[in-house]
């Protein structure tokens, strides 16, 4: 019985680390190869370093990325990082209500100077 006592923390470290890490990792990896096997022509795409395309042709481990009209490149499909949806760009412009006044907030400077006791102007508070 005291061996299993000992045996059993350990035991249960493996677990956590089964549930916390490798089991969410798997599952990324598999919804990654799954996004890159579903790639068509015509998909918008960000690679994992950041660069936007369309793709263009898709072969067996490669894919052909056009970056911008007539400049095609060859990719892995393991360098897609994710398919981007468009959005809708419709700027929303937000208006004033007519019935509120709109009041404008005016800064006033100070623009006295300051004289020493022996009649100069202070450099610190003098006026450009």
């Amino acid at each position: 019985m005291g061996q299993l006592g000992s045996i059993l923390p350990l035991i249960l470290l493996v677990v956590v680390f089964y549930f916390l890490l490798i089991r969410p990792q798997r599952k990324r990896q598999q919804e990654a190869a799954k996004m890159q096997n579903s790639l068509a022509p015509g998909t918008r795409v960000m690679t994992t370093t950041g660069l936007f395309a369309t793709v263009v042709a898709v072969d067996n481990e490669d894919v052909v990325l056009e970056v911008a009209p007539g400049i095609e490149t060859r990719w892995v499909k393991a360098a897609i990082g994710r398919v981007v949806t468009p959005v809708d760009e419709a700027p929303e412009v937000v208006e004033p209500v007519a019935d509120e006044p709109v009041a404008e907030t005016v800064e006033v400077a100070d623009t006295a100077e300051t004289q020493t006791s022996d009649g100069e102007q202070d450099s610190s508070t003098k006026k450009s």
